[in-house]
């Protein structure tokens, strides 16, 4: 596949021209989003390479048929990791000359050194840092810039150049969105009907907002005449009717019926989208949805570096120096989340909502 470009904006880091690239990103599914700018920059960098995108196997279905994504390999089978001899033999097969590494592990840090990788790309404060020959040196945990930036520094520290604006972008397919559509069909989202997505869940990746919260907004919103739909993924089934039982028509559930990429599709038909600090947050993003988040007071955790990146937010952080439980001490628990009150969410969402039927741009607000 041919990516050359006349375009000035795609040009040659530092007179070197890397053929065969691999990006590592063997986390979440909101780590993988916000790695993506990164396939954006390597690839107006180097057009003429074969871009390859290390992911588990629960978070391919993010990457592939994304813009410059020329192949999916994956560090795992079945949900169980791969052997290391196995995945030794599968980067070592490629003879790639670029390995940029946005998820440090010792483990593949030793793999890409022994499968002769030329050149990787890593943090330089991992005591297995002298395995990657070039290094960054930044500290991610004090959330100095977000964490999608912080994975550009990999790509500058080759010298790259970053056009202004470069941000992460979910590209939706057609076989996606048909899927959405008949998805919204069995929900009885009539096409043109407005609609706003709640989740719920977070994997365990955040503090949450209570799911007697979430039930609660869910009414106010059928009260305001908005139809609302709750997702979740497989083994989430429980919380989703803890938000929907007994709620009406107007409220439904969609848990664990689509892949990744359709839920993608069908967030981005929605006219909002709340959730805890999660991956699908990040996908709503992503997709252009406007989208309000819930965020703890941990600076590993903020908003600062894990927010979502989009002009189309609200964001709510409490402040845990009035916190029962944690009184200004490190956060130990859910409870300082139940400070974010349902009728200030709602009245984010009304203004979300309002800015987007009149096609203004939205503001960030960070409620304390």
């Amino acid at each position: 596949m041919s990516h050359a470009s006349s375009s000035p904006d795609y040009v040659v880091a530092d007179g070197t021209e890397y053929k065969n690239i691999l990006i590592v990103r063997t986390d979440r599914i909101g780590d993988v989003v916000l790695s993506l700018p990164l396939v954006e920059v390597l690839r107006k960098n180097f057009p003429p390479a074969h871009i390859t995108f290390l992911a588990r196997t629960y978070t391919r279905d993010i990457v592939e048929g994304q813009p410059g994504v020329d192949a999916v390999a994956l560090y795992d089978e079945e949900g169980k990791q791969k052997s290391f001899f196995r995945m030794f033999s599968e980067l070592r097969r490629p003879k790639y000359d670029l390995a940029v590494v946005a998820f440090p592990r010792f483990r593949i840090a030793l793999l890409l050194r022994l499968a002769g990788v030329t050149t990787r790309v890593g943090t330089g404060y991992r005591w297995y840092s002298f395995l990657f020959n070039e290094r960054v040196f930044e500290h991610r945990k004090n959330a100095a810039k977000h964490e999608f930036e912080f994975n550009l520094s990999l790509a500058q520290r080759l010298g790259c150049r970053i056009s202004p604006g470069t941000t992460p972008h979910l590209h939706v397919d057609v076989d996606a969105t048909r899927v959405a559509t008949e998805e919204r069909k069995r929900l009885g989202l009539s096409a043109g009907r407005s609609f706003v997505v709640l989740h719920p869940g977070s994997g365990g990746s955040a503090r949450d907002w209570s799911p007697a919260n979430f039930r609660a907004l869910a009414i106010r919103f059928r009260e305001l005449g908005w139809k609302v739909v709750v997702t979740g993924a497989m083994g989430e089934e429980e919380l989703v009717r803890t938000v929907t039982n007994d709620t009406g028509s107007e409220i439904v559930s969609s848990v664990g019926r689509l892949s990744l990429k359709e839920l993608a599709a069908f967030i981005k038909s929605a006219n909002l989208f709340v959730s805890n600090s999660t991956g699908p947050l990040h996908i709503a993003a992503g997709v252009g949805t406007p989208v309000i988040g819930f965020y703890p007071p941990i600076v590993a955790c903020s908003p600062q570096r894990w927010g979502p990146v989009t002009e189309k937010k609200i964001v709510f952080v409490p402040d845990n120096a009035h916190c029962r439980l944690c009184h200004g001490e490190p956060c130990r628990g859910n409870i300082c989340m139940d400070q974010i009150n349902v009728e200030q969410v709602v009245q984010a969402a009304m203004k979300l909502i309002k800015k987007r039927s009149r096609g203004k741009p939205r503001t960030i607000a960070v409620y304390s």
